[in-house]
């Protein structure tokens, strides 16, 4: 059986960027950033928890990793290896931002189309349930949505979680 996909999108989950903007969440270090997206005259402040890669390396044993974040490919030059990750494949949204169905993050039915009948966890900060009721009506697999906090990013719970949720597939 072909492993589950564990879609991981960066701010939020790995960078709490809605962390109180002068202090770095314990744990986690300051990195300055200029992805080819970023068009600010200075670089993006991105915190990043060295442990978060140790945990998704243990994940890949379970899971198939892949970037689902607005970084896309960037994430693997800018992300990855400062967690210790190898280069994951990543989500090319075809648009970003655009219209939604029914009240669902945009991201969602690309999520869709990109699973293709898979199970998949997802870990994004903009999961609502209108997301949940969705992917429950049109995805024939288990999916697990998993809402992360972006004043707080990924904890040991959500790894837990996701860890528990591939084993019980």
């Amino acid at each position: 059986m072909t492993r589950p996909l564990l879609l991981i999108d960066v701010d939020g989950p790995l960078n709490p960027y809605a962390a109180q903007r002068e202090r770095c969440p314990q744990g986690y270090t300051t990195h300055r950033m200029r992805p080819g997206g970023w068009f600010d005259a200075k670089p993006l402040r991105v915190w990043l928890n060295p442990d978060h890669g140790a945990e998704l390396r243990a994940l890949a044993g379970a899971y198939e990793l892949v970037w689902a974040t607005t970084w896309k490919g960037e994430a693997n030059e800018w992300i990855g290896p400062r967690l210790g990750l190898p280069e994951l494949p990543f989500i090319d949204w075809p648009e970003m931002h655009g219209t939604a169905p029914r009240g669902t993050f945009w991201k969602t039915q690309y999520i869709l189309e990109y699973a293709a009948g898979r199970p998949f966890a997802w870990v994004d900060d903009d999961i609502t349930s209108y997301d949940d009721e969705y992917v429950e009506q049109k995805h024939l697999a288990a999916a697990l949505l998993l809402r992360v906090d972006e004043r707080i990013g990924l904890t040991r719970p959500d790894f837990d979680a996701l860890a528990e949720w591939a084993a019980a597939l």
